[in-house]
């Protein structure tokens, strides 16, 4: 029974870091496609296309922290003065977070007070955009089917960590285990009696230690969302997505507006004066630094 008891929470804990994870390589997953497929070959992006790709760039970074709060309980917590009930039991305080909330369109409406959770919500953004790409034929048919199933993916794993969150031990089978546990350790000291003595005081004591240890290690990681110490560290994981983003985000502005000065300072280079055709925009890699041009190439110094 102990055995069971153990494995079962041992499993939801597992589970649950797995889907953290997988949520996270779906984002992941996205914000890269995104980012590298958001152009067309006219030429760079006009300012709204830009604002539209950060919006959404912003709303998968949200998706970590609207799932952390929808599975702690705490509701609303990208609205000032918010609170919730298991972040107060620790003495935490208000839940409210503005790196949170900035992260959230502007004008969202929450609708968590009549059941739907914020990160569900929140995908509908996403899917959204993917639509807006695809008719100004940023992506194509498959690429657009991938990014649709990353999303699928990610939503999947929301739902099975909501399972392990909604979905606790049974009742009967907790209240039976530990009748069954108070049983053998009155018993235990009667059986062992009579061939160790007073020993048998220390060898029952070490036993029950161990099956109630047993016990309360299956009690902690049967909720592996909370704020215990043996928890996932949901708050790091969050934090870590974010940073990592942030980092890829501000790259991909860097480039984006590297790319706007060229395209409008190389303008009329870019007609073919023979055939008068426009040369297709070429959008630049990301984490690349040009390099400097000099006026005389290298060989023509070799020649001089």
């Amino acid at each position: 029974m102990l055995v069971f008891r153990n494995q079962t929470s041992y499993n939801r804990f597992w589970d649950g870091r797995n889907a953290v994870s997988t949520t996270n390589s779906c984002i992941r997953n996205l914000v890269r496609m995104i980012l590298t497929n958001s152009y067309s070959t006219n030429g760079p992006l006009t300012q709204a296309e830009r604002e539209d790709v950060e919006r959404t760039i912003r709303v998968l970074v949200a998706i970590p922290f609207a799932l952390k709060n929808y599975l702690r309980s705490e509701w609303g917590a990208w609205q000032l003065g918010a609170t919730g009930n298991e972040i107060l039991e620790h003495g935490a305080g208000p839940i409210y977070n503005p790196e949170y909330a900035s992260l959230l369109p502007v004008g969202l409406q929450g609708l968590e007070d009549e059941g739907l959770g914020l990160p569900f919500q929140l995908t509908f953004f996403v899917d959204s955009f993917i639509k807006r790409g695809v008719d100004r034929g940023w992506f194509h048919a498959p690429g657009a089917s991938q990014m649709q199933a990353q999303l699928n993916t990610l939503t999947e794993a929301y739902g099975k960590m909501e399972t392990i969150k909604l979905t606790p031990i049974p009742v009967a089978h907790l209240i039976h285990q530990k009748q069954v546990l108070a049983l053998y350790g009155a018993v235990l000291p009667f059986a062992m009696v009579d061939d160790m003595g007073w020993w048998a005081v220390g060898v029952c004591t070490l036993i029950m230690f161990t099956f109630y240890g047993i016990e309360g290690i299956a009690s902690q990681l049967e909720d592996p969302f909370g704020y215990d110490r043996n928890d996932i560290k949901m708050d790091a994981i969050v934090l870590d997505t974010k940073t990592e983003i942030d980092v890829i985000l501000s790259e991909w502005r860097k480039m984006t507006e590297a790319a706007e000065i060229a395209a409008k300072t190389s303008s009329a280079a870019n007609t073919n004066q023979a055939t008068g055709a426009r040369k297709k925009y070429q959008h630049p890699d990301m984490f690349v630094r040009a390099r400097p041009r000099t006026s005389m190439s290298l060989s023509e110094a070799a020649e001089g």
